[in-house]
């Protein structure tokens, strides 16, 4: 049994279900050039060189390592890959709040060891009262109260899409796979220096709505090595493991979400609440190279645009040595033309008809790869005139997977939009 610690695990790879499977065989024979060795900047906290972590029977990756010792718990106890997820999913809100949460909301990918897949969509939606120019102002200026402040937060689907997934494959009573969660809120944890600095840059922003959090006791930050301790969460927690998901949509926990929407300004009611449903959909089946892939499809744009991505790097007959010049050049030339299409093609499917079959060919992907010169770089408003300079993503979405003894897998990004 192994935990991992993944805190640079790319988002990309939320998108591939954790069963890969290799259906037909593929040789690669092209020559393998002469590497170097990596050279890292001074103060660079992932050293070069450090071992991959391997396990024989299961595993679970997050990037808190206090999430996956809650899964490895679960799964110690008997608990299968999802009983595991569910476990990290609810030790995520406590141990890594920047992008875990029971207010946001997420997407997971499941692989059974029976056959059976899914793909539960529980992000989070817009409240009943919601209009189309609701963060515009009287001069048709977009403000920012979609990113900050009480309008800017969706009705959440974390709790609701954890259920359904505990209930639907899983083994254990939610009771049970909360119980870590519990422990870690109620009796707290050592903070590393990644969630001290991320605390440290949200300070402002927080404390503006919030002046006194357990995050920022007396208004500062908790510096690395402090206890974080979270009794309010604690009982918020203990609440739903005792009485089930309804204990936050309906109970309490609704009355308070409310109260502080009416306080700020905000327009989720309990009708919203009780309305929440989580949205089971069908995974994107694809290959590359021999192996079956599943990933997760729109409201999500990650299952899509890695399909695509994918499908056009498939189009050479072999791929060059990882870390070369000509890899990055290749591997960036095919996600840029997938999110060039991201950016313009997809939404919700409930408004937006997205043109999957498309956007998932391998004869559409082939006609992208000819677009790529193999001597230059493309301009990305070469492909797309109208594409605008892309911004840094803000640090708010998180991914982990687990897999158990028998093969069942567990892949799900949970996210708050903006930290």
């Amino acid at each position: 049994m192994t935990v991992s610690n993944a805190r640079t695990l790319p988002l990309v790879f939320a998108l591939l279900s954790a069963c890969a499977q290799r259906t037909t065989p593929a040789t690669d024979t092209s020559a393998e050039p002469a590497r170097e060795a990596a050279q890292f900047p001074g103060g660079w906290r992932l050293p070069a060189g450090a071992s991959s972590t391997f396990a024989s029977h299961a595993m679970a990756v997050s990037n808190s390592p206090e999430a996956s010792a809650a899964a490895a718990e679960i799964m110690k106890a008997g608990g299968n890959a999802v009983d595991a997820a569910v476990a990290l999913g609810f030790a995520l809100a406590v141990a890594w709040p920047e992008a875990g949460n029971i207010g946001g909301g997420g997407y997971s990918i499941v692989h059974m060891a029976d056959g059976r897949t899914a793909a539960i969509d529980y992000r989070e939606v817009a409240p009943l009262a919601a209009t189309r120019n609701m963060y515009v102002d009287a001069n048709g200026k977009v403000t920012d109260r979609s990113i900050e402040g009480h309008l800017a937060s969706g009705v959440p689907g974390a709790v609701a899409g954890l259920n359904l997934l505990l209930e639907t494959y899983g083994t254990m009573p939610l009771s049970r796979v909360m119980q870590p969660a519990i422990t870690l809120a109620r009796d707290g944890f050592v903070i590393d220096t990644a969630l001290a600095g991320s605390m440290s840059r949200a300070a402002v922003t927080v404390t503006r709505n919030s002046p006194v959090t357990p995050y920022f006791p007396n208004g500062q930050a908790l510096p690395a090595g402090a206890r974080l301790v979270q009794p309010d969460l604690a009982r918020t927690l203990q609440a739903i493991a005792d009485y089930g998901a309804k204990a936050f949509y309906e109970g309490w926990i609704a009355d308070s979400l409310v109260a502080e929407q009416q306080r700020g300004g905000g327009i989720i009611t309990r009708a919203d609440l009780k309305a929440y449903t989580p949205v089971p959909r069908n995974a994107i089946a694809s290959t590359y190279r021999g192996y079956r892939l599943l990933a997760m499809p729109p409201s999500s744009s990650g299952g899509v645009t890695m399909t695509e991505a994918l499908n056009i790097l498939e189009q050479y007959s072999t791929m060059p040595a990882y870390g070369s010049t000509r890899w990055f050049h290749l591997v960036g030339s095919a996600f840029q033309r997938a999110f060039i299409d991201r950016n313009s093609k997809l939404g919700d499917p409930a408004f937006v008809n997205v043109p999957m079959a498309q956007l998932t060919s391998k004869a559409y992907a082939k006609t992208l790869a000819a677009t790529i010169n193999d001597a230059r770089a493309t301009r990305t408003n070469a492909l797309e005139p109208m594409m605008q300079q892309p911004v840094r993503e803000p640090e708010h979405t998180t991914h982990y997977a687990v897999i158990d003894a028998k093969g069942n897998a567990v892949s799900t990004t949970t996210t708050l939009n903006n930290s």
